[in-house]
């Protein structure tokens, strides 16, 4: 047997420290394995609705008004062939091509006024700017069916009502507080110093915001498009009341399924699954820069 000799006035042995963090690594490992399995709990339950809007869309009338509701009954295409006018209905392209017009044109028209004023704001400040932002965020403290009345008279006095235009002139107006508030934090993380070295070689304030400042703000704007475009595709209000035969929208095209004749409950969960597939593409395909841009400035 063998006895280590510590010297006078030296340190003692450090102790192993392996048995020591073992407990507190098992412990870690069982508190995020119990924080993944809650949030994929949250995440089932969130999502279950709109599966259960999918399952129904594929039932008929009698099995989806059954009650309580029958999930193992026989599936079935006939809501979908009703939605899309195979069954006698209204065709539902109009209405798509409408939304679409109407939420893509108003998103590119606030990205263009909005990535300026975020310029103004944040980068290359006005005296008084913290005013300036009150200023966009009182415009949406008035709520939306008080404006309804005064624009309802508007578009019929200049011809406006069943117009499409009119609908990207009101969504542009309602979406750009909301853009210029998230671009605005977005562009104050934008280095000061890339745009003085692009203005140092002779690039004027358009070129600044198309070649460096949107490059650099790619995921902001990005974050900021698809909230507008989900925005204006999902407004049902003010395309109700101004709205026709001509420029009939999708969300008051899902209305006509909500008759006197009661509701047609698989027929509504088809033509909503339609007409969510392509705020779900879209957010698909922008998944990437959709969460850097929420998380941009989140970390300092």
């Amino acid at each position: 047997m063998t006895t280590t000799l510590t010297p006078p006035g030296a340190p003692p042995p450090a102790r192993s420290t392996a048995v020591k963090h073992a407990p507190q690594t098992r412990k870690a490992r069982r508190r995020s394995a119990g924080l993944g399995l809650l949030a994929w709990v949250v995440g089932i339950v969130f999502c279950l609705p709109a599966l259960w809007m999918l399952l129904t869309s594929f039932h008929s009338e009698p099995d989806a008004a059954t009650n309580p509701p029958s999930i193992g009954a026989p599936l079935t295409l006939s809501a979908y062939k009703v939605f899309f006018g195979a069954g006698g209905g209204a065709s539902p392209w109009p209405p798509l091509i409408n939304s679409a017009t109407a939420s893509l044109l108003s998103t590119a028209l606030v990205l263009v006024l909005a990535l300026p004023a975020a310029y103004a704001l944040s980068i290359k400040r006005v005296e008084k700017w913290t005013d300036v932002m009150f200023f966009f965020l009182s415009t949406k403290m008035l709520p939306v069916v008080a404006g309804l009345l005064p624009v309802y008279l508007f578009a019929k006095n200049t011809g406006l009502l069943d117009n499409v235009w009119l609908l990207v002139i009101l969504y542009t107006s309602m979406n750009l507080p909301i853009a210029v508030w998230m671009m605005q934090s977005f562009l104050a993380d934008v280095p000061v110093s890339i745009i003085e070295a692009a203005q140092v070689d002779g690039a004027r304030l358009p070129t600044v915001l198309v070649r460096v400042v949107a490059p650099v703000a790619a995921p902001g704007i990005a974050a900021t498009s698809l909230i507008c475009f989900i925005f204006s595709w999902n407004e049902l209000l003010f395309a109700r009341v101004l709205t026709g035969v001509r420029a009939e929208t999708a969300p008051v095209f899902l209305t006509g399924f909500v008759t006197s004749q009661g509701l047609f409950l698989a027929q509504l969960c088809a033509a909503s699954v339609v007409v969510s597939l392509p705020v779900l593409a879209a957010g698909f395909a922008a998944q990437d820069k959709l969460v850097q841009g929420l998380s941009l400035g989140a970390v300092k």
